[in-house]
């Protein structure tokens, strides 16, 4: 029970707003001791409570209790109608900006850092857009505020991430629960989930 509450546990991934570099299943190994001790950096996968727990714009009824979450997450138990409840949920998504960033999304969903675009090779579903640049997606364009990151879906297309919260797009750092580090199963896609910072060398961080 320690291990898994300070160090590190297994999840899985429940949906496709990762696709294509994590798959419906795939398992991965959460790691959360780093960011005890730091902030979460662009490129990292990282796993985080609901937004139903902290986005008061999605709570309509007093959050559950931690008890009713944990039994409410058990295989056998998490099918029966009336338990399950979205604030109990855990979230997997991709760190694209941190603390200071002036970040903008465009309605494609691709992400710029003070002007530079990010190189994001594990994206390979933009949303549609038409000739006129008009889509189903929301841009985005804010200085990320203190002790918070902006996090988005591999799969722009098709994930429910900060651009669609209501109550703000930006991800408070203590709702992280850990940063993903490695896939363990199918053995056939094993291996690392770690890359290097997105934001092009040589290019401003900070504005």
């Amino acid at each position: 029970m320690g291990i898994r509450q300070f160090l590190a546990e297994a999840r899985f991934i429940p949906s496709g707003s990762m696709l294509p570099g994590l798959q419906v299943q795939d398992r991965l190994l959460v790691e959360k001791l780093s960011l005890r001790g730091r902030a979460p950096k662009r490129g990292e996968i990282v796993v985080f409570h609901s937004p139903y727990s902290f986005d008061p714009a999605l709570r309509s009824e007093p959050e559950p209790g931690r008890l009713r979450c944990l039994l409410a997450n058990l295989p056998l138990i998490s099918s029966v109608p009336g338990l399950h409840h979205p604030a109990c949920d855990a979230y997997i998504k991709r760190v694209v900006a941190v603390s200071g960033d002036r970040v903008s999304v465009d309605p494609r969903g691709e992400v710029r850092i003070n002007g530079e675009r990010l190189e994001e090779p594990y994206v390979s579903n933009f949303c549609p857009v038409t000739a006129e640049g008009v889509g189903p997606c929301r841009t985005l364009e804010a200085v990320v505020p203190d002790e918070h990151v902006l996090t988005l879906g591999d799969n722009r297309g098709n994930s429910w991430d900060g651009r669609f919260w209501p109550g703000g797009a930006f991800l408070p750092n203590d709702q992280i629960i850990g940063r993903a580090v490695w896939r363990f199963w199918p053995l056939n896609r094993a291996g690392s989930l770690l890359i290097r910072d997105p934001l092009p060398q040589g290019a401003q961080a900070q504005p």
